[in-house]
Order: structure tokens, then C-alpha cells, then sequence
């Protein structure tokens, strides 16, 4: 159906900067991530997760420490940079103006 394929499409567009939110407030690590995202219906699987936190890593727009666990091996915590912040600031502007320019045109085209 060219719906879900469009909202796949969507989905993969905006992922990066829904993880770069969640980094916004506090630092996490990766599986507390695929939670929140699974839970937002953003993502299926740890597996789209992780090259994207190792590709969020290279591009150095978050930063990682490994942490001891009290109930495992260390985890790996991620955090946003500096760099990160002004990449999702920049993205929340632009998405702002893109939400409002496409509400505004299936609104027009409902009312039809």
C-alpha cells in the first residue's frame, strides 16, 4: 500500500533527529532508546538503531562513555554534543515551517 510505504519514507526521515531529542534532555543508552522508540512506533527492531547511533557518533553529533551496569555488562551511554544540539535546533525550526507548509495543503485539499 503507498501508504506505508510513504510513512516508512517518513519514518526514516525524521528517526535520526527523534533520537537526537531523546539524547536533549539526558544521556541514555542504546536499548533504552530502542524502548522509547519502539513504544512511539518509530522503529521495529534494535537493528535500525544501532548503525544509526554509530553513524550519530562519526558525524559527532553525539558522544558516548561506557558506564558499569548493576545488572550486567557496561553500557554505553550516548549524549548529545554541542555540534548535536545545534543540528536538532536547526531541524526543529525547519520541521516547523515543513509541518505548517503541509498542513496546509492537505488541509485545503480536504476541504474540497
Amino acid at each position: 500500500m503507498a501508504t506505508d510505504r510513504a510513512v516508512t519514507q517518513l519514518r526514516r526521515g525524521v528517526l535520526e533527529y527523534c533520537v537526537l531529542a531523546l539524547l536533549s534532555d539526558e544521556e541514555r543508552y542504546g536499548y533504552d532508546l530502542v524502548v522509547e522508540l519502539s513504544a512511539a512506533g518509530l522503529v521495529a527492531s534494535e537493528g535500525t538503531i544501532y548503525p544509526l547511533l554509530s553513524r550519530l557518533r562519526k558525524d559527532e553529533l553525539v558522544s558516548t562513555v561506557w558506564r558499569e551496569s548493576p545488572t550486567g555488562p557496561p553500557r554505553r551511554y550516548y549524549a548529545l554534543t554541542r555540534h548535536g544540539r545545534a543540528v536538532l535546533d536547526d531541524f526543529v525550526r525547519s520541521w516547523t515551517t515543513f509541518k505548517l507548509s503541509v498542513d496546509h495543503i492537505l488541509t485545503r485539499e480536504a476541504q474540497k
